[in-house]
C-alpha cells in the first residue's frame, strides 16, 4: 500500500520558487500496493516547499528507509511538470485529529506516543538530519496504533553533533525560544518540540500557547512553564527538562537520545520492545482496510483531485529542460532495481 504525493512545477526555475505537495490516498489494488486513480478515494494536503526542501525530502525518506516509526518510500518519479513521492499507505488518522475528538490522553498513552516519536527523531539525529517540523507534522500517522512521521520538508541535512544551522522555520505554538531569537540553534531544537507534543498530549493545548501570537512569543522567551496539577512527578520533570529555554541545559543537549531513552518517565518503556513493535499499543485505530477513512479529516477527503499524469498538458521545452536539470536525480527504486 502506497501514498502518491506530487508536485506540480510550472514555472518552478529555482529554490525560492514554490510547489504544491499533494498526497492522494487511493483504493484500487495493485499487488502488493495500492495504486492511485481519479475515482478512487483521496486526501490532498498543501504545503509550499522548494526545490532544495524537496530534494531535502527524498533523501532523507531515502535514508530512513528502516525505521519502524518512519514513512518508508518505494519510488519517487517525476513527469516534465510533476513530482512524485510514492510512500506507505497509512490511513489510521492524525494523532492530533485524534487528540482534537479526546481533548487529551492518558500518560501511559501519551508516554508511548512520545517514545515512538523520540526513537525517530534519534535515528533522525544518528544519520545527522535535524527533523525541524512543525508539531502538527511532527506526530503525523497511526498506523495500526503506532506513530509514523511522514513529513521531512524542512529537515536540515549534514548537522554534526556539535553543529548549527539558523534558518527561521516551523509554526508560532512549537518554535523554540532560540529560533524566535534568531540565533544558531542545534539538534535540540528537535527536543523542544517532542516536549511541546508531550505537553499537548497531557494539557489538551501546547505550552505558552496564546491567540494573541505576540503575547504568545513573549511567553516563549521569558515566562515559567506553568504545569497544572494531576499529573506524574516524572512527566514534570520531563517537561520541564525538555522545555527548557536555554538550549545547553535542555534535556538531550549533552547525551541527545540516549538521555531521553534513560529519564525516568520512560521506565516503564522496553525501548527494544517499542522498536521491534512488541509492545501493544494503547490505542488501535481498527480500520478495516485501506478503503476506510474514518479517521481521515473530512476537510482533506473533500478536496478535489489535482490532475493526473495521463492529463498533464506538455510543457514548453523551456520548462521540461530546466525542471529536468533542478531535480536531476530525484528519481528512484527500492529494491534491488537501483535508481531510475
Amino acid at each position: 500500500m502506497f501514498n502518491i504525493f506530487h508536485c506540480p512545477l510550472q514555472s518552478l526555475s529555482s529554490p525560492s520558487d514554490e510547489v504544491n505537495l499533494g498526497v492522494h490516498l487511493s483504493e484500487e489494488s495493485c499487488k502488493p500496493f495500492i495504486c492511485a486513480n481519479e475515482h478512487d478515494g483521496f486526501m490532498f494536503i498543501d504545503s509550499d516547499c522548494g526545490q532544495k526542501n524537496i530534494m531535502a525530502e527524498r533523501n532523507v525518506l531515502l535514508k530512513s528507509l528502516k525505521h519502524p516509526f518512519l514513512v518508508g518510500l518505494h519510488y519517487s518519479f517525476q513527469t516534465p511538470e510533476k513530482l512524485y513521492f510514492v510512500l506507505d499507505y497509512v490511513n489510521g488518522g492524525e494523532l492530533f485529529y485524534h487528540l482534537q475528538r479526546e481533548r487529551c490522553f492518558s500518560e501511559a498513552r501519551a508516554r508511548f506516543y512520545t517514545a515512538e516519536v523520540a526513537s525517530a527523531i534519534g535515528y533522525l539525529h544518528s544519520l545527522n538530519i535535524v527533523y525541524r517540523s512543525s508539531a502538527y507534522n511532527l506526530v503525523s500517522d497511526l498506523c495500526q496504533g503506532h506513530v509514523v512521521l511522514t513529513d521531512f520538508g524542512l529537515c536540515k541535512e549534514g548537522i554534526e553533533p556539535e553543529g548549527t544551522t539558523s534558518t527561521f522555520c516551523g509554526t508560532p505554538e512549537y518554535l523554540a525560544p532560540e529560533i524566535l531569537r534568531k540565533e544558531p540553534y542545534d539538534r535540540t531544537v528537535d527536543w523542544w518540540c517532542l516536549g511541546a507534543v508531550l505537553y499537548e498530549m497531557l494539557y489538551s493545548l501546547p505550552p505558552f500557547y496564546s491567540r494573541d501570537v505576540s503575547e504568545m512569543y513573549d511567553a516563549i522567551l521569558h515566562k515559567p512553564l506553568q504545569l497544572a496539577p494531576g499529573r506524574s512527578e516524572a512527566s514534570s520533570h520531563l517537561l520541564y527538562g525538555l522545555l527548557q529555554k536555554d538550549q545547553r541545559r535542555r534535556i538531550g543537549a549533552i547525551a541527545d537520545f540516549l538521555e531521553i531513552k534513560n529519564h525516568v518517565f520512560f521506565a516503564p518503556i522496553n525501548w527494544d520492545d517499542l522498536y521491534h513493535k512488541r509492545i501493544t499499543p494503547p490505542y488501535n485505530p481498527n480500520v478495516r482496510g485501506p478503503a476506510d477513512l474514518q479517521h481521515i479529516d473530512p476537510e482533506f477527503t473533500r478536496e478535489m483531485v489535482p490532475n493526473s499524469v495521463g492529463r498533464t498538458p506538455d510543457p514548453t521545452p523551456s520548462l521540461a529542460t530546466s525542471s529536468s536539470n533542478a531535480f536531476n536525480g530525484f528519481s528512484y527504486i527500492s529494491g534491488e532495481d537501483g535508481f531510475l
